[in-house]
């Protein structure tokens, strides 16, 4: 694995928004591609940090984004519904803020502007995914337990990224209908995409902390160790092929 640095980043979005992005790097002489990792609905927290180390252990230059302003989180699931309702006030929100992080994070001396992708869990997904279909120079996307709904379908030639979308076949809150609907979405905008269901898998899955929140709050999550681990061989691996 790679050595790695790490740094916050401050950055502003086009609705007056203070963001703060958390940044991590390999060790290297020469620029490499970069990553935007967008969080759960809980805020840019711990999870979502660790997700930015792993993928510069990896050679990326990755970026936690910040989607609520001033890094806020929370483990409430009420605190976190508020917040992602609020980004959803303006339509415009969610791709606004995003496109500030992907252009602070492109901005980076690490960073080679021309390969870049964005990975998201849970809303961060849904963010990834607006971010696509505005026609963003992301080369892929991967998404897991994502909210699949989008702001507006994407059009054809507006989606330059290759998709993958990673979710679990018992997850409560994205019925495999809404699977269904985003293949049909891609499909009409002759997107490049796959989808990857796994068995017995939740909400959440990715993240070892889902069981905990999901006793704490009430919510169907859960955790499911190899589905995080064939996700994110899958990601890794289209990373790869699209970033080389």
């Amino acid at each position: 694995m790679a050595a790695i640095k790490t740094r916050e980043i401050q950055y502003t979005a086009q609705d007056g928004s203070q963001l703060i992005g958390y940044f991590a790097a390999p060790e290297s002489d020469t620029p490499v591609p970069g990553v935007i990792v967008a969080p759960e609905w809980w805020g840019r927290n711990d999870y979502t940090e660790q997700r930015a180390r792993e993928l510069a252990e990896h050679g990326y230059a990755a970026l936690a984004i910040d989607m609520y302003g001033d890094k806020k989180v929370t483990t409430a699931s009420n605190q976190a519904y508020e917040w992602m309702m609020q980004t959803f006030e303006d339509p415009d929100t969610i791709v606004n803020r995003a496109t500030a992080a992907l252009n602070t994070l492109a901005a980076q001396d690490e960073v080679d502007a021309d390969k870049l992708a964005a990975i998201g869990f849970c809303y961060g997904g849904k963010v990834a995914l607006d971010l696509a279909r505005s026609n963003a120079p992301l080369q892929a996307v991967a998404t897991f337990h994502a909210n699949l709904s989008p702001k507006a379908p994407a059009q054809e030639g507006q989606v330059q990224a290759e998709i993958l979308v990673l979710h679990g076949e018992q997850d409560s809150m994205v019925s495999l209908d809404d699977v269904e609907s985003f293949r049909k979405e891609m499909q009409a905008a002759n997107v490049k995409y796959d989808v990857i269901i796994f068995k017995d898998a939740k909400h959440g899955f990715s993240n070892p902390l889902a069981d905990e929140r999901a006793k704490a709050n009430g919510v169907d999550l859960g955790y499911n160790a190899e589905a995080e681990k064939q996700s994110l061989e899958a990601m890794y691996a289209l990373l790869a092929r699209r970033l080389a």
